[in-house]
């Protein structure tokens, strides 16, 4: 099984951060391997919504989302983390996902889709938020189930976080850590063949 996780954080050892460590310990510990991309340390350029990926679905910017691409084609399960700004994902996750384009342009155009290996394509949304109001979290988590649908991965949980600001402020809540990994644990389990 190949599960890679995007942490969207720009603040090193932050909330998202240090629940994303969580749900991937939970993953480690069951024995699988996690690849994690820090997107705030990849040079990763804005979508140009240049129209190059449309009759290939391949972008045509060359830089470090070449390695994102090839990641997400192979995977089984997807984690995608981020802080909530301004009721959305941060920039550096919502760059990502916008130069998932090309695999839009492969799915609904040219009616190519991922196919799903042996155990299938499961997402785990991670939201972090200072915020009281639950809007913030469902514009951020509309965002993120477009790109998994876009990246065929048909079905995702979440688990997010309000009213959580200061850096390091999730280690004092009751059961963030312990709930990150038990996601993590959970989102690797298979489901028994009927």
């Amino acid at each position: 099984m190949k599960i890679i996780a995007f942490n969207g954080s720009p603040r090193k050892g932050g909330n998202t951060e240090l629940l994303l460590n969580e749900a991937v310990k939970g993953i480690e510990q069951a024995g699988r391997a996690v690849q994690i991309f820090n997107l705030n340390s990849m040079n990763i350029s804005p979508c140009q919504d240049c129209g190059g990926c449309e009759d290939t679905g391949t972008c045509i910017i060359c830089d470090e989302m070449d390695q994102v691409y090839d990641a997400i084609r192979s995977a089984d399960r997807i984690i995608l983390a981020s802080p909530v700004f301004f009721f959305s994902l941060s920039a550096q996750a919502k760059i990502m996902i916008d130069r998932c384009q090309s695999f839009w342009c492969e799915k609904y155009l040219l009616k190519k889709t991922i196919q799903s290996g042996e155990f299938g394509r499961k997402g785990l949304l991670l939201l972090v938020g200072g915020m009281k109001k639950e809007i913030g979290i469902q514009c951020a988590e509309a965002c993120a189930m477009a790109f998994f649908r876009t990246v065929s991965v048909p079905e995702h949980s979440t688990l997010h976080f309000l009213g959580i600001d200061k850096k390091g402020e999730i280690l004092h809540h009751p059961t963030a850590l312990k709930e990150a990994y038990e996601a993590g644990r959970k989102l690797i389990e298979l489901r028994a063949k009927s």
